[in-house]
């Protein structure tokens, strides 16, 4: 049962700030690091990790400072986004040799269990610069598993995966979740983190835009204003019914387009329909313009 904690944390590059006066708690169970490319993530992972200096601020595991400290690799297996493994070196190798690293009394039999978990056995005598990123991914997981830490930190540890390698992956998460181990993993993409995180940290352009359960967050983003463009088989009349009805913040018919600004989602999906159907009206069209990751977590930094 470990806890990692950052304080008032932040990293800078010269005059480009990367994380920004983060604060959070990560305990055990799953945590998802949600947030669009460039948010900071891979940053802030990279201090977690004790692979960046903070340039404010600080990062403890169970109370001891995780920068300059090499016995919290006793603890911490990390899975990072670049490719980080030796492409001359069999899959065997890679992660014997992480055992080895470790000073593990029994570096094969950790190894070849690390392989079996990840279900890459089959590959165990093949150049790692032979297999495909799925299969990279997976040797990377078998090594920061080799020593069975109680924190795993994981960088977009889905890309490349096929769906049958990322189901398999969320299981076993899911897995050492229940054991009360303290897993981390990034993701910019908002399904991944659904189906995995009960707790949710959102990052956007550096900054802790959001943190708690994944209900709590995804009432956020549902509820924030949503831009839709219509087509109807009477678009001044459709404008007219939804400005009466009062739920919509703002209605426009330019050059034919009608454009809709929705208060909230769901009274929305609602709304729609009925109007159109008192009015006599046929919808041929309802596309959001505003349905990216970006522009949700700008609302979310604005809450």
């Amino acid at each position: 049962m470990s806890v990692l904690s950052v304080d008032t944390v932040s990293r800078w590059y010269g005059n480009v700030v990367a994380v920004n006066d983060v604060t959070m708690t990560i305990g055990p169970g799953i945590t998802g690091l949600l947030g669009p490319n460039g948010a900071g993530k891979s940053t802030l992972i990279g201090m977690l990790a004790g692979f960046l200096a903070p340039s404010a601020g600080t990062v403890t595991l169970d109370g001891g400072a995780v920068w300059k400290n090499p016995e919290v690799y006793r603890t911490i297996g990390l899975v990072p986004e670049r490719e980080a493994a030796y492409d001359f070196l069999t899959g065997w190798q890679f992660v014997l040799a992480n055992a080895e690293l470790h000073g593990l009394a029994d570096p094969g039999a950790a190894a070849k269990r690390a392989l079996a978990t990840v279900e890459m056995e089959f590959a165990q005598s093949r150049r790692v610069g032979e297999y495909s990123k799925g299969m990279k991914q997976r040797v990377k997981m078998a090594s920061a598993l080799v020593h069975d830490p109680s924190v795993l930190l994981l960088d977009e540890p889905f890309n490349g995966m096929d769906p049958r390698q990322r189901l398999h992956l969320m299981d076993l998460l899911r897995q050492m979740g229940a054991e009360g181990r303290t897993v981390l993993f990034s993701s910019h993409i908002l399904e991944e983190v659904e189906q995995l995180a009960q707790q949710i940290e959102v990052m956007v352009a550096g900054r802790h835009a959001a943190s708690g359960d994944y209900r709590e967050i995804r009432r956020l983003m549902t509820d924030r204003p949503h831009q839709y463009v219509l087509r109807s088989s009477d678009d001044r009349g459709l404008a007219s019914a939804l400005i009466a009805d009062g739920s919509t913040a703002g209605v426009q018919l330019v050059d034919g387009v009608l454009s809709v600004e929705a208060v909230s989602f769901l009274r929305f999906t609602e709304l729609l329909p009925r109007v159109a159907r008192d009015a006599g009206i046929r919808l041929y069209e309802v596309s959001p313009t505003d349905e990216s990751l970006e522009s949700v977590f700008s609302y979310l930094v604005k809450s």
